[in-house]
């Protein structure tokens, strides 16, 4: 077995290791009455693809693959922003679990951010997964997630939200800051060019902005104040798509379920923030793999 940098070429195999390792994931923990899981739709690889890349471009010390004679069996992708160090996305494959692969390939990613005092990842509900990341030091906040159909009776009348743009990249960075400690920096130009829809609320009360996906579902949200958080989630539900899922909702959020509540979504538990060195960003709505 060996653990080496990945190569902009490894990227595809990359995207099948984590593909089918986290429809193995998702297979096992579904729920009675959730459809069946699928596999990810040809857009969301691509989207997968551009990402990852970014991040073998940007943080090539922080993306590693295991590979034995058969081909790549494990894969993690971190990366460093400012003063803090997030793990993107990290699987094995399903009949090499417990092999001895995931903590080596982990200790090398996590060696990227050695420097950094703060820590930020997003968990499925893999418990081989979860202990390892316990054991690193991680402290593990539930998610939750809102799903449904909107009912649109509902949405308010929505003001002072606009389309935003790469003028906003500085203002979005102060907003990330002040929730997780760091700017996303380059992973704003990133979104922005994948076209993902751009919300911004920048008042003399407070300041937020959200993408949405190529989904049509939020992808990332991030506000000074619970008020302004609100606006845009109304403003994001009212935008997107007719079934929605809102991922990544924290205990520290629950502004965000107050929403949901209001819209006649459902509400879920999957998976966990895992933090160290931070308490759950608020008001915020974190990304899976940007975090």
């Amino acid at each position: 077995m060996l653990i080496r940098p990945m190569t902009l070429d490894d990227v595809p195999d990359a995207e099948r290791v984590s593909d089918e390792s986290f429809f193995a994931v998702d297979t096992a923990w579904r729920r009675p009455g959730e459809p069946e899981p699928t596999r990810r739709a040809p857009r969301h690889r691509e989207v997968w693809i551009e990402r990852t890349r970014h991040f073998v471009r940007n943080d090539p010390g922080g993306c590693w693959v295991a590979e034995d004679e058969t081909g790549i069996v494990g894969m993690a992708t971190s990366y460093r922003r400012e003063v803090l160090w997030c793990l993107a996305t990290y699987a094995v494959l399903p009949d090499r679990q417990g092999q001895g692969i995931g903590k080596p390939l982990m200790a090398a990613a996590m060696d990227h951010g050695r420097a950094c005092t703060r820590s930020m990842l997003s968990a499925s509900g893999d418990t081989k997964a979860v202990r390892i990341y316990r054991q690193a030091g991680f402290d593990l906040h539930p998610q939750m997630y809102l799903s449904g159909t909107v009912d649109r009776t509902t949405l308010p009348v929505i003001e002072k939200v606009r389309e935003g743009s790469a003028s906003d990249i500085d203002l979005m960075d102060s907003l990330d800051r002040a929730a997780r400690g760091a700017g996303h920096g380059a992973d704003h130009e990133l979104m922005l060019g994948y076209s993902w829809p751009l919300l911004v609320s920048d008042t003399s009360t407070g300041s937020g902005y959200a993408y949405l996906n190529e989904r049509g579902q939020v992808a990332l949200l991030a506000a000074s104040n619970r008020r302004t958080a609100t606006r845009l989630l109304w403003a994001a539900l009212a935008e997107g798509a007719e079934q929605v899922t809102v991922h990544h909702l924290t205990g520290a959020n629950q502004w965000a379920l107050d929403v949901g509540f209001a819209a006649r979504l459902e509400l879920r538990q999957e998976g966990y923030l895992a933090l160290r060195g931070m308490k759950p960003p608020a008001p915020y709505v974190h990304n899976g793999a940007l975090l």
